[in-house]
């Protein structure tokens, strides 16, 4: 939890003043010794001393400690006696001054209380499934069961007035600049972008359906086409895909669209945007411009497109060490142009030989066909199981290209250039978490450029975006596409966060023609154009503007800059990995008669 966000500090406690109120438990603090208030809320504890009754009270605004003494009010005291957890509670009193040697720190009313003379209860609560004050203690799928208990917590409370203060301070900046929030449909045509689209069958149109939307990109291109310039929303996305930590199959989308502007503009605009958030919700300064970096040099460098720079250890090619290496691994990759790639780690004590067989494994389940790793021993003996096939001009070349020094750890992996980046990409934040020498208060922001426009899908043997087919090509390689599509590259960039992606975006194709060329190489014949795509493609006939855009993932830049593990921890009401709501119990079966209702018969064979 990102201790630099209060959202106590911004209440503004004037406006909660109601008929049933006067102050909030948060407020009372030593400026109201001597003054009658009224407050209501949730019996956090209750401790009986026997001679007082000692009840915490809590709001959303914090905890007030009140006290009933049979000497002050019996009546009230008696009552008390019967409260238990969770209980709504009214109470009346006066402040005080605690004792010195009662006073709590911890708490920002910690130096007083309120003697009570009167209370109501308001309503009673059964005993809670868990102790709020236990939170992290407590199995996540009890809690997703009794969300409306964890939600009560200072954590959960935390996690979504630090969501809200930063979708306020979104909205104040884009409104600032000139944007109109415009929210487009969720019950949309079916325009597939990359995941299956959740389906809704139309009553009125029967065996015709709606799609919930993968994100609201066409409507927030042709609202361009409609001479609004510049749009945004903070959108509701959904899609039906696999789960996992920072991920949910339905989603909030900061979405923006400008017309008449360069890569540039747009990140500009979203660093100034960035910029404002971390100032107005965490008082936090940071600078801009972030850095970039093409996505060739960060696979090479990182052995990913979302890379963490918050450390160091970078990747390093030694193919030409082994140019002419007798090693049949080695021999065999460079012999299909592959290559040779490693990471250096300072000590190899910090590795029993178990975890660098662990390592290898890591290699092999990330595409790789395995990995060798050398320890720089005493006078800078290469030690491994390969050493006694390397050559001496080979184990001085590797000693000179990395620098080796004694108690150097080499881990090496030969295969395809992205099989050997990506891999060596997971174990490099594998050893970065493991040593301990990432900085996590550190925000590192850094923007991803110069992607491919394609990318080969080889088990269906066709080509495939690799961000969405209205991604316009660059202007110096669009030319490549009759003929080697694979060449040619996009104005897309993605914006990173410490090892994060939370957004993309690209100037967009805005010319018929070329999206129809797109469509074609993406094996997207006419007749599925004309099915999915039509209203676009038509769209596109009358006067379109150069346009570009970017969304970006409100719940993961929430859960980075809370620096939490999980965006369920950001949405109020979550899914688990297996897409069920646990309070809810959704899904659910419906009555015959709902299904008759849009014409749908259910198969119960899954087979079918």
């Amino acid at each position: 939890m990102n201790k630099d966000f209060n959202y106590r500090s911004g209440i503004n406690f004037t406006k909660f003043k109601t008929v049933m109120r006067s102050n909030l438990c948060g407020e009372v603090d030593g400026g109201f010794v001597g003054r009658k208030v009224i407050l209501c809320g949730w019996t956090n504890k209750r401790r009986d001393h026997g001679k007082l009754i000692f009840i915490d009270l809590r709001d959303f605004s914090g905890i007030v400690q009140v006290v009933f003494d049979p000497k002050f009010d019996l009546k009230s005291y008696n009552t008390a006696k019967n409260i238990r957890s969770e209980y709504i509670i009214k109470i009346k009193g006066e402040v005080r001054n605690r004792t010195e040697d009662t006073i709590n720190p911890t708490l920002s009313t910690g130096e007083i209380e309120v003697f009570a003379d009167s209370i109501e209860i308001l309503n009673k609560s059964k005993t809670p499934p868990f102790s709020l004050n236990d939170r992290n203690k407590v199995d996540e799928m009890t809690r997703l069961k009794y969300r409306y208990i964890d939600l009560r917590t200072e954590s959960m409370q935390w996690n979504m007035r630090l969501k809200h203060a930063i979708a306020s301070s979104t909205r104040k900046y884009l409104d600032e600049n000139g944007f109109v929030e415009i929210e487009t449909p969720i019950l949309a045509k079916s325009t597939p972008e990359g995941a299956r689209d959740f389906l809704v069958p139309s009553r009125l149109n029967p065996g015709s359906f709606y799609a919930l939307p993968q994100s609201p990109q066409l409507f927030k291109q042709i609202m361009m086409f409609s001479g609004f310039d510049r749009i945004y929303q903070i959108a509701r996305c959904f899609r039906d895909e696999d789960l996992r930590s920072d991920r949910q199959p339905e989603f909030t989308q900061i979405d923006l669209e400008m017309s008449f502007g360069s890569v540039d503009d747009v990140i500009r605009i979203v660093e100034d945007l960035i910029k404002k958030i971390f100032y107005d919700v965490l008082n936090k300064k940071i600078s801009v411009p972030f850095d970039r970096i093409s996505w060739r040099e960060s696979l090479e460098k990182y052995g990913t497109d979302k890379p963490d720079a918050r450390f160091e250890i970078i990747i390093k090619d030694i193919s030409n060490v082994f140019e002419n290496s007798k090693l049949k691994i080695f021999r065999n990759v460079l012999d299909t142009n592959g290559c040779i790639k490693c990471l250096v780690v300072n000590d190899y004590s910090k590795f029993a030989r178990n975890e660098l067989d662990g390592l290898v494994e890591m290699a092999k389940k990330n595409g790789a066909g395995g990995l060798i790793w050398i320890k720089v021993e005493k006078d800078k003996e290469l030690q491994s199981p390969v050493s006694k096939f390397l050559s001496e001009s080979e184990r001085k070349g590797l000693i000179n290209a990395l620098g080796l020094e004694e108690k150097n750890l080499i881990l090496i992996v030969a295969d395809e250039f992205k099989k050997a980046c990506i891999a060596l990409g997971s174990i490099r934040n594998y050893i970065g978490k493991k040593l301990e020498i990432i900085n996590e208060k550190e925000f590192k922001f850094l923007w991803v450029v110069d992607f491919p426009l394609f990318e080969l899908d080889k088990e269906l043997n066709r080509l495939t975006p690799v961000h969405h087919p209205f991604t316009k090509p660059d202007k110096d390689t669009v030319r490549y596409l009759e003929t080697e599509p694979l060449k040619v590259m996009s104005m897309a960039y993605d914006i990173v966060l410490n090892g994060e992606e939370i957004g993309g975006g690209s100037t967009r194709i805005d010319n018929l023609k070329l999206q129809k060329k797109v469509f074609e190489l993406l094996s997207i014949d006419e007749k599925r154009m004309k099915e999915n795509f039509g209203f676009f493609l038509k769209s596109l006939e009358y006067g379109v503007p150069p346009h570009g855009g970017i969304a970006i993932g409100l719940d993961r830049l929430v859960m980075l800059i809370g620096r939490l593990e999980s965006i369920r921890e950001v949405i109020a009401f979550p899914k688990t990995q297996s897409a069920v709501c646990m309070m809810t119990e959704s899904p659910s079966e419906v009555s015959n008669e709902q299904l008759k209702e849009v014409f749908i018969k259910v198969s119960k064979d899954k087979n079918k």
